[in-house]
C-alpha cells in the first residue's frame, strides 16, 4: 500500500514539474489561452456554407443506418473465442508495447514488402512520403455517411458486449469502398468510444495498452489508442505504423528540453494509395483537465491526416523518417519555443473569411488595440492567428467570420482569454487593412497559383527583396508599400513591377529597417474594366544592409518594367535582358531584341538629379539603336554612376504617332532600371536625325565627341544613299567598299562639329544631314 501511495506521490510531483506525459494539451506556447466560449467541438470546426457561422460536428448522429443483427451475432460468436486469446497479449511496463499471437488481415511478408531495416535496425519507409491533407480530403463533410455509420455501428458493438477487433474493424468498416474511408472509420470510432484513462496516467491503477484490453474496459492513455489503431489498419489491410517520440502535452514549459528523456507519447503514420500520413486519435478525442482528474471529450479533426508542417509543432518522434518532413529538423529546433506568442487555429471545409478584435481591460470597460500585434494566415481550408502582445497582461480576442468571397456581415464565432506573463520584446507590425497575410484564401480565383511566401515573416538581410507570383493567365499587379517612416511618394521609388504572360514580379527595395508590408493587387490584364483586388500582403522584415535614398528606383516607372506582356503584344521577343533590373558591368551595355513587324521605336534615358529629386535630366544622346534585319541593337553609354531609367517607346500601327517628348514619346513598352556602380565616364552618342534610317549602321566612330586636330575613321552603312560624306573644314566623300560600306577618314580641325551626310534622292545630288558630331575645344 506504502509503496503504491508513494508511486502515486512521484507521480504527482512530476507533473508538477511540468513532465505530463501523453495527455493532449490545448496551447504549447509561451502565451496562456483561456477560452471564454469553446466551440462544442473544442478546437476543430467546420463552417456553414449559407451563414458563415462557426457551427460544431456532432457528437452523436440521430441519423442510424440499419445494421444486421445476423451479422452482430456472428461476430458476437467470434468475440468469446477471442475474449480467450487475452492471456497471450505480452504487455511491456516501460512502453506499453504488445505482441499480439493471432493471425492478421495483412501478413508480415506484404509488410516486408512495404518497409525494410537498415544496418542500424531502423525501419524506413519504402514508399513516397510526401502529400497534403487537402489532397485526399478536400472536404471533411464527405464523410458524413462514414461518420454515421461508425458512430451508430460502435454504439449497437457496445450494446452487444462485443470486444473483438476482428469484429468491430469488420463492422465499423463496412461499405467503405477504400482505404481512406475505412480508416475514417476506424478514427471515429476510436475517438467516440475510447475514453482516456486519467487514473492509468495519474498512476492510481494498471495503464492499459493491449487492444482487447483496451476496447474491453473503453479506457487507454496514448499507448492504448495507437496499438487500437495499428490493430485495426491491420485487420483492414491498411498499412500502420506505431510512432514513439514527444508531445508537447500537458504540464508543458515553453522551451523545455527532451534532450536525454525518454518518449512521453505515441500515434500512427499510415500509408494511403502509396503516400504516409500522420494521426493522433487521443489527441483528436480527449482533453485532459489535470486539476480535477478528469477528461472531456472533444473531437479534434484537426489530428487525422494532420500536414506535416503542422504536426511537427507539437509532435516529435524518435526516427527521423516519421517526421515526413521535406526538410527535415533537429530536436534542439522542435525544443524551441517563441516566448511571448499563441496561436489560435481552426479547419473549416469551405473558404471562410476571418477578421478579429483584440482589446484590454481598462477601468470598467474594454480598449480596443491595434490589429497589427496579430499575424493571420488563411487558406482556403484552415486559418491560423499568431498574437504577439506587446506588454504583460490579460487580452481579450474575438474572432469574426462570413462566407468566402461575400459582402455579408462578418458573424462573431467565439472569444478568448489571453493571459501573457511575459511579452515578446519587438517592434510593432505595420498595419494590414487587408486583415490577412500572405496570399488571400481565393487567390487561386482571382488567377495566382500558391506560392511559398507569407505564411510567416519574410526575413530580409539585404535591402531588396523580389517576390515572384505565378499565375494561371495573364494578370495586371499593383503593388503598395508600407512602413512608418516611407511616405506615399518614397514608397513608389521602392518598387518595380514586371508583368509577363504566366507571373508577376515586384522587386522592392527598403531604405529603412523594420517590418514593410507589401500588398499585391490583381485584376485581368484583358479586362481594364474590371477593379483591384487585393490578392494578398506580405510583411517583410528588414535586418541589415540598409540602400541609400540615392539608390531607389527612379520616379514615374510604368506597371510594365522589362519585357511583359506588353512588348509581346506589340511583336518584340528574344529580349537579351529579361529581368526589369540591368546592372552595368563597365557604365555601359547593348539590349538586344527581335522586332519582325518592324514598329517604329525610340526610347528616352533619363536620371534624376540628386539635389532636385523631381526633376530629370534627359539624356537622348546617349542612346543609340541600331537595326540589323529584324535584330534590334540598343546600345547605352552612360556618363557616371547611379540609377537611370531606360523607356522604350512603339508605335504599333500607323494610327499612332510619335512626339519625341519625355510626357509623350509615343505607346509604352517597358522600362528598364540602370543600375551602375562604375566610376568610368562614357561619352554621348553622335546625335541623330530622323533621316537616320531603319538598316543604317554606324561600325566607326561610336562616340559623339571626337578630339581636335585629329584623323578619325568613318565607316558607315546607308541603305539607298548614292553617295554619303563627312562636312567639317572641309568636305570628304567616302568609298563604297565592296561589302556596301561607306569608309573614308576625314580631319577633325578645330570644330565645332562634323556632320555625317547621304545623298538619298535618284534625281538630286542635295545631301542631307544623318547625324552629327561634336568636336572638342583643343
Amino acid at each position: 500500500m506504502n509503496n503504491k501511495a508513494n508511486k502515486t506521490a512521484r507521480k504527482m510531483q512530476r507533473l508538477k514539474q511540468g513532465r505530463a506525459k501523453d495527455i493532449p494539451k490545448e496551447d504549447a506556447v509561451g502565451v496562456v489561452l483561456h477560452k471564454k466560449w469553446i466551440l462544442k467541438t473544442g478546437g476543430s470546426s467546420i463552417t456553414d456554407g449559407k451563414t458563415g457561422k462557426m457551427t460544431a460536428r456532432p457528437q452523436s448522429v440521430n441519423a442510424e443506418e440499419p445494421i444486421k443483427s445476423s451479422m452482430f451475432e456472428k461476430w458476437d460468436m467470434m468475440d468469446r473465442d477471442e475474449q480467450r486469446s487475452l492471456a497471450k497479449c505480452q504487455e511491456s511496463k516501460e512502453n506499453g508495447t504488445y505482441r499480439l499471437m493471432k493471425k492478421n488481415t495483412m501478413t508480415q511478408e506484404e509488410e516486408l514488402r512495404r518497409t525494410s531495416t537498415t544496418a542500424s535496425g531502423k525501419i524506413t519507409l519504402n514508399v513516397p512520403r510526401r502529400k497534403l491533407k487537402k489532397d485526399p480530403i478536400p472536404n471533411p463533410e464527405v464523410f458524413r455517411k462514414i461518420d454515421t455509420h461508425a458512430i451508430s455501428a460502435g454504439r449497437e458493438l457496445r450494446i452487444r458486449q462485443i470486444f473483438s477487433v476482428r469484429a468491430i474493424t469488420q463492422i465499423i468498416t463496412e461499405g467503405a469502398s477504400s482505404d481512406l474511408d475505412k480508416l475514417r472509420a476506424i478514427w471515429i470510432w476510436l475517438c467516440h468510444y475510447i475514453e482516456y484513462d486519467v487514473k492509468g496516467y495519474l498512476g492510481l491503477s494498471e495503464k492499459v495498452c493491449p487492444p482487447e484490453q483496451v476496447i474491453l474496459s473503453g479506457r487507454a492513455v496514448c499507448s492504448g489508442y495507437s496499438s487500437v489503431c495499428l490493430q485495426m489498419c491491420r485487420e483492414a489491410g491498411i498499412e500502420c505504423r506505431e510512432v514513439s517520440g514527444y508531445g508537447k502535452c500537458a504540464g508543458y514549459r515553453p522551451g523545455q528540453s527532451y534532450r536525454n528523456t525518454e518518449s512521453n507519447h505515441r500515434w500512427n503514420t499510415v500509408c494511403l494509395d502509396r503516400h504516409w500520413y500522420l494521426l493522433d486519435a487521443c489527441w483528436g478525442a480527449v482533453y485532459v483537465d489535470l486539476d480535477n482528474r478528469t477528461f472531456i471529450k472533444r473531437y479534434k479533426e484537426f489530428y487525422f491526416l494532420t500536414d506535416p508542417e503542422n504536426f511537427i509543432n507539437s509532435h516529435y518522434p524518435n526516427e527521423e523518417e516519421c517526421l515526413l518532413l521535406e526538410s527535415p529538423i533537429e530536436l534542439e529546433e522542435f525544443e524551441k519555443t517563441k516566448i511571448g506568442e499563441a496561436t489560435v487555429s481552426m479547419s473549416f471545409p469551405q473558404l471562410v473569411d476571418f477578421t478579429y478584435k483584440i482589446s484590454q481591460p481598462s477601468g470598467n470597460e474594454l480598449q480596443q488595440l491595434s490589429n497589427s500585434i496579430g499575424f493571420l494566415t488563411s487558406t482556403r481550408h484552415s486559418m491560423t492567428l499568431r498574437l504577439m502582445p506587446p506588454k504583460s497582461g490579460m487580452y481579450e480576442l474575438s474572432l469574426f467570420a462570413r462566407p468566402g468571397s461575400t459582402s455579408e456581415t462578418f458573424d462573431w464565432i467565439c472569444s478568448f482569454q489571453l493571459e501573457c506573463p511575459s511579452p515578446r520584446t519587438s517592434e510593432e507590425l505595420p498595419e494590414n487593412p487587408h486583415v490577412c497575410w500572405g496570399l488571400q484564401p481565393d487567390a487561386t480565383s482571382l488567377g495566382l497559383e500558391p506560392c511559398n511566401y507569407g505564411n510567416d515573416f519574410i526575413l530580409l538581410e539585404s535591402g531588396s527583396f523580389r517576390l515572384v507570383l505565378k499565375t494561371t493567365r495573364p494578370l495586371m499587379m499593383l503593388c503598395e508599400l508600407s512602413h512608418k517612416n516611407l511616405d506615399k511618394t518614397l514608397a513608389e521609388k521602392c518598387l518595380a513591377i514586371q508583368t509577363e504572360p504566366d507571373q508577376l514580379t515586384c522587386n522592392v527595395l527598403c531604405p529603412y529597417y523594420g517590418y514593410y508590408r507589401l500588398s499585391v493587387f490583381v485584376r485581368d490584364w484583358a479586362n481594364e474594366a474590371d477593379s483591384f483586388e487585393n490578392a494578398g500582403n506580405f510583411l517583410l522584415n528588414y535586418t541589415a544592409g540598409a540602400v541609400s535614398l540615392n539608390e531607389l528606383f527612379p520616379s514615374g516607372l510604368s506597371s510594365s518594367c522589362g519585357p511583359g506582356i506588353t512588348t509581346l503584344e506589340a511583336g518584340l521577343f528574344e529580349f537579351s535582358h529579361t529581368e526589369a533590373l540591368v546592372y552595368t558591368q563597365q557604365g555601359k551595355c547593348d539590349i538586344t531584341f527581335q522586332n519582325p513587324q518592324d514598329i517604329d521605336l525610340h526610347c528616352v534615358l533619363t536620371k534624376e538629379q540628386c539635389d532636385q529629386p523631381a526633376s530629370q535630366t534627359t539624356l537622348s544622346n546617349h542612346v543609340l539603336f541600331t537595326h540589323n534585319g529584324s535584330k534590334v541593337t540598343i546600345s547605352i553609354n552612360l556618363p557616371e554612376s547611379g540609377v537611370y531609367k531606360l523607356g522604350l517607346y512603339g508605335k504599333t500601327s500607323f494610327k499612332q504617332e510619335f512626339t519625341y517628348t519625355l510626357k509623350n514619346a509615343g505607346v509604352y513598352l517597358c522600362d528598364y532600371i540602370l543600375k551602375n556602380a562604375s566610376v568610368n565616364k562614357w561619352p554621348p552618342f553622335p546625335c541623330m536625325y530622323n533621316t537616320w534610317k531603319k538598316g543604317s549602321v554606324l561600325f566607326e566612330p561610336h562616340a559623339g565627341q571626337l578630339e581636335a586636330s585629329s584623323w578619325v575613321k568613318f565607316c558607315v552603312r546607308v541603305p539607298g544613299a548614292r553617295g554619303v560624306s563627312v562636312q567639317g573644314d572641309q568636305k570628304v566623300d567616302l568609298q563604297l567598299s565592296k561589302s556596301g560600306v561607306w569608309e573614308g577618314k576625314a580631319f577633325t580641325g578645330r570644330g565645332p562639329k562634323l556632320d555625317l551626310a547621304a545623298s538619298l534622292s535618284e534625281t538630286s545630288n542635295r545631301t542631307t544631314i544623318l547625324m552629327s558630331f561634336s568636336v572638342l575645344e583643343p
